[in-house]
């Protein structure tokens, strides 16, 4: 299985959005993440559904960020990407009826829940605001 790094990606394009005076196009966001303007939207569409972005078509159209970024968690902008696939691993279903298996599988469903649950805590309690630069004085 493959890492999924729509998370951090969005997270990032989050970021840039928030300083950012205008709309920044599919195609601008794509450019930045080295993707295609299509995927951009995908990833898009969920957050501009819960309320964390905007977007406007047309020319000089775009996405802008419309929540402030002290309202937003981690933990929203993954749900809002349709909760991504957090681990990498798993137990394995190969051998049903297998005592050996069933024990191993049990054990690890529990560990895993475990660390999902604390991961998601952990994400609840992560602004968007954590992220952004402190401003400058001036």
């Amino acid at each position: 299985m493959r890492n999924d790094f729509r998370l951090s990606r969005i997270l990032h394009v989050l970021v840039h959005l928030h300083g950012r005076k205008g709309a920044a196009s599919s195609e601008e966001i794509a450019t930045m993440l080295d993707t295609n303007p299509v995927l951009v939207r995908r990833m898009m569409a969920g957050l501009r559904t819960a309320g964390y972005v905007n977007s406007t078509g047309g020319r000089g159209g775009g996405w802008t960020l419309a929540a402030d970024p002290d309202t937003i968690t981690v933990l929203d902008v993954y749900r809002a990407l349709e909760e991504p696939v957090i681990f990498a691993i798993g137990p394995s279903v190969d051998h049903p009826g297998c005592a050996a298996e069933e024990a191993i599988t049990g054990t690890l469903n529990v560990a895993l829940a475990q660390a999902a649950g604390h991961l998601m805590r952990q994400f609840g309690e992560i602004r968007l605001s954590a992220f952004l630069p402190p401003a400058r004085p001036g």
